[in-house]
């Protein structure tokens, strides 16, 4: 998403300064939901985080829910103490884009993450009491590793059970250059990286959900409601798991020519 854009932190006064101005336009009574944006905030500082979720709170003080995007990397110079107090001082919820639990698809896609660094870090943060969200990225093994994607991604989320697990389907809107040449020097199997079609894209998907094994309690928020998917799913796993699997099931036993109906339409899908 950020390809050709430089990391650069955004100075505190600017951060404090965005926020006064939502105070005075009046609208901090009204403000219930904040993310941290634009890219991920916990490459910063600590202490730099504790003060801009103080500021939060001092002037919105109606918020319930503060949130950021998070790689598992960024995680790993924060110990759990200091995770815990950006817990009290409001963060509630991370989205953390593990994109796979194979380690051969990871290193292909040059992730920079293992299957362990990510559970890791899932770990840390529910030690934390941070709640986690989950995105896995449909199709990114390509056809020669899917099934291997989708079962040790599946096996990445049985061990961290996290609070809300979401799917997007991989695209290329800049082309495939970077992932085929990731794949051809990263990859021992030799075989090119092939896109996978919509109804293998479906296939994936329920093979993930069928490895699943998480609580039946149904503790885990489900989503695929991504504009990227071509098929909108919700439900609690493992409460809903039969039931989304029978959801697929269904598109997959129809004729190919339904798929028009059943499915998002291309053009539908674009980011």
């Amino acid at each position: 998403m950020y390809q050709n854009k430089n990391y650069q932190a955004k100075p505190i006064h600017d951060i404090i300064d965005d926020l006064d101005n939502v105070v005075q336009a009046g609208g901090a009574p009204y403000v219930r939901n904040v993310f941290l944006a634009d890219g991920d905030a916990m490459t910063l500082p600590t202490g730099l985080l504790e003060k801009i979720l103080e500021a939060i709170q001092e002037r919105l003080p109606r918020v319930r829910r503060i949130s950021s995007y998070c790689l598992p990397r960024n995680i790993r110079g924060k110990s759990v103490e200091a995770l815990s107090k950006l817990k009290k001082k409001g963060l509630s919820l991370v989205y953390i884009g593990c994109e796979s639990g194979d380690d051969i698809v990871l290193a292909a896609v040059q992730k920079g993450e293992t299957h362990k660094t990510s559970l890791d870090a899932l770990k840390k943060l529910e030690d934390a009491g941070i709640k986690r969200s989950v995105m896995i990225l449909l199709g990114l093994g390509g056809e020669e590793h899917s099934k291997n994607h989708a079962v040790n991604s599946a096996m990445l989320c049985n061990e961290a059970k996290p609070e809300f697990l979401s799917v997007l389907t991989t695209s290329f809107p800049r082309g495939k250059d970077r992932i085929l040449e990731g794949y051809e020097q990263n990859d021992d199997s030799n075989v090119p990286f092939k896109e996978l079609t919509a109804r293998e894209s479906l296939k994936e998907l329920k093979l993930f959900l069928e490895a699943l094994n998480l609580p039946r309690e149904g503790k885990t928020i489900f989503r695929s409601d991504h504009a990227s998917n071509y098929l909108v799913l919700k439900g609690r796993l493992g409460r809903d798991q039969e039931r989304l699997v029978t959801e697929i099931k269904s598109v997959l036993d129809a004729p190919e020519e339904d798929d028009e109906v059943n499915l998002r339409p291309e053009w539908a899908r674009g980011l």
